[in-house]
């Protein structure tokens, strides 16, 4: 008989040892979980009344003339706030948002596994959100206003802080409707993240602005399916199951499947772009770190990926200046993301210590607001001499970076000359939005010629400074411009009016000239 070797049995016994702690460990998971969710099932699911949400929740969802009208109201208040750029008008607008309530019962429907409810809900969300649109485009195409306002803008592509907002409120909103706590302020929180994108996806409807209608459309979309799959995980966390619902064939069971479907496959896409640019976005953070040898801090990047080719700034606090770092990151981040990106870095010496790399973020975000003030000032006495006015009646928007004045008229002064000013302002002032506001002159004539190639019409090179011209002016003062010209002269610029987003009336007549005439739309006195 074989002895077995100390080493052999030392092995053995830290073997067993280590089975005997992992198997310790398993049993106590199981018994924290068990306890965790006989607790849950009793003290917390166990209280709520289930039969009676689910009987209040199906009467909520019911599509009624109040229902229809506060969506009208909510809508209006919501793109009237957007066009004005008023924050505060567009929070008025989610007082009044009933979108809760069949979202809600949607969110519900799946947990429960109720098809006939379920298809009564999603048919009230349908005609509300479609009335929304159409009521704000509605809207859109009467206003004098028609350009893309920051908050108009903002609400053309899905972030994740979007996400996240729309899964807070859901979360908030189903915890509200089990709990018996629902009222105006959940409402709220949920029409945050649904009824400005409506109200956006009419403007771009009314104005046939593409990019605007399906960016919009694509958070709205995202939005409702993430509030609704975190109201159905929510309902069934607590306890919410089939067993409360009526007998279901098999065909309802497909329903609901398909429901969960069509409402994961949007979320899915934008979780994948959102997720592609979260981490891109630490991956550039990475690189330009080490750029530095790990030594450097980061007081402020900013990624930008919606251009071509990617565009990163950043401000870098360092001990040592690096004069090539913009190359070194920029290569970098070629290899690892496989595109090319153009790389500004800002490089601040610091002090080696912690401490002076804080003290400096804190000197270089004093100077970067004193200097920011002084640009604001600099860029206001600029636009009130141009436009002949006082210094205090030009609007700055630090925040948005945005000036904005109404310019007096000059003498002989055309809507090129005012144009050609807000130009060299502009040019001066990259990251700043310049906008100046002429007064009322005569819109120039477009000139159009047919083309070799196809023999259709198109404008001619002077055609396209006055068509660029008069889709200026008119976001400029937001008067409606009356077109006049042949029908096929007028389908010649139609197209590029529409993709602008430009208020324009259209008044054919026969016969031929060289070029459509352009009037601003005000009724004769």
């Amino acid at each position: 008989m074989q002895t077995p070797s100390p080493s052999s049995a030392i092995s053995d016994a830290q073997n067993s040892t280590n089975n005997s702690t992992a198997e310790r460990r398993r049993v106590g998971i199981d018994y924290v979980v068990t306890a965790f969710t006989r607790w849950w099932t009793i003290e917390v699911a166990g209280t709520v009344d289930q039969a009676a949400v689910i009987e209040k929740r199906r009467a909520e969802c019911e599509l009624t003339a109040r229902y229809l009208l506060m969506i009208c109201m909510s809508a209006g208040i919501a793109i009237l706030g957007m066009l004005l750029s008023s924050p505060a008008v567009v929070i008025g607008a989610m007082l009044l948002s009933p979108l809760m309530d069949p979202i809600m019962g949607v969110g519900f429907a799946l947990a429960v596994g109720d098809a006939k409810w379920l298809r009564r809900a999603g048919r009230s969300l349908a005609i509300g959100v479609g009335l929304a649109i159409l009521f704000c485009a509605l809207i859109v195409v009467f206003s004098p206003i028609k350009t893309v306002t920051p908050e108009i803008a903002a609400r053309t592509q899905p972030n994740l802080f979007d996400l996240l907002v729309a899964i807070f409120s859901a979360i908030a909103g189903a915890y509200a409707v089990i709990r018996g706590r629902e009222g105006t302020i959940v409402g709220v929180a949920i029409a945050t993240a649904l009824m400005p994108p409506l109200a956006a996806v009419g403007y771009g409807l009314a104005t046939f602005n593409s990019t605007v209608f399906w960016g919009a459309s694509l958070l709205f979309v995202t939005n409702l399916t993430a509030i609704a799959l975190t109201a159905t995980a929510m309902a069934r966390g607590y306890g919410f199951s089939t067993s409360l619902s009526e007998k279901q064939s098999q065909m309802q069971a497909l329903l609901i499947f398909g429901a969960f479907v069509a409402l994961a496959v949007p979320l899915g896409l934008s979780l994948y772009r959102i997720g592609w640019e979260a981490n891109t976005t630490r991956q550039i953070n990475a690189i330009v770190i080490e750029t530095f040898d790990g030594r450097a801090r980061i007081s402020d990047i900013v990624p930008d990926y919606q251009v071509q080719p990617i565009q990163v700034s950043a401000t870098v606090l360092t001990p040592e200046i690096i004069a090539d770092a913009e190359r070194l990151a920029s290569e970098e981040m070629e290899q690892k993301l496989g595109q090319p990106v153009d790389v500004t870095l800002t490089q601040l010496r610091v002090g080696t210590s912690a401490q002076a790399a804080e003290e400096a973020e804190l000197a270089n975000a004093r100077a970067q607001e004193a200097e920011a003030a002084q640009r604001a000032q600099s860029i206001a006495e600029r636009l009130a001499i141009m436009a002949g006015v006082p210094a205090e009646d030009v609007t700055i928007d630090r925040q948005r970076r945005r000036a904005l004045v109404t310019a007096k008229p000059l003498d002989g002064a055309t809507l090129a000359a005012y144009l050609e000013l807000e130009r060299r302002v502009d040019a001066t002032e990259p990251e700043w939005d310049i906008r100046i506001v002429p007064p009322l002159r005569a819109l120039p004539d477009i000139a159009l010629s047919e083309q070799d190639e196809d023999d259709e019409l198109a404008p001619t090179a002077q055609g396209r400074r006055a068509l660029q011209l008069v889709i200026w002016a008119q976001r400029r003062i937001g008067i409606p411009v009356r077109l006049t010209g042949t029908q096929e002269q007028l389908d010649a610029i139609r197209k590029p009016l529409a993709d602008a987003g430009i208020a324009a009336e259209f008044d054919t007549v026969s016969g031929r000239s060289g070029s459509v005439s352009a009037r601003w739309a005000i009724p004769e006195e």
